[in-house]
C-alpha cells in the first residue's frame, strides 16, 4: 500500500483546498517554522483514525478546523482525504 496524494480543506492552517502529490522518491517535508509541516502529518494521522486532540496539539477536536485569521474567515468544517494504491 502506498499513499498517492493527500487532500485537505479547512484543516488547521490549510484554509483552502490543498493537494499534496506523493510521488516515488518523496523522502521529507521541509520548510520554515510555522508553515504547516506538522499539520500535514497530523492530517494523515487524523484521516487514518486519530481521535486524540491532545496528540494533535489541540485541546479539543474542534481545533482541527481552520479558526480564521485577520485576512481569512474561519471555516465550519475540516476535510482530509487520502488516495492509496
Amino acid at each position: 500500500m502506498k499513499f498517492k496524494n493527500l487532500e485537505m480543506n479547512g484543516f488547521k492552517s490549510f484554509s483552502e483546498k490543498t493537494t499534496f502529490l506523493i510521488e516515488n522518491g518523496l523522502t521529507g517535508i521541509v520548510g520554515p517554522n510555522g508553515c504547516g509541516k506538522s499539520n500535514i502529518v497530523e492530517a494523515l494521522r487524523w484521516c487514518m483514525g486519530e481521535n486524540s486532540a491532545k496528540s494533535m496539539r489541540g485541546s479539543g477536536m474542534e481545533d482541527v478546523i481552520f479558526s480564521g485569521t485577520s485576512n481569512k474567515p474561519s471555516k465550519n468544517l475540516a476535510e482530509v482525504s487520502i488516495s492509496l494504491s
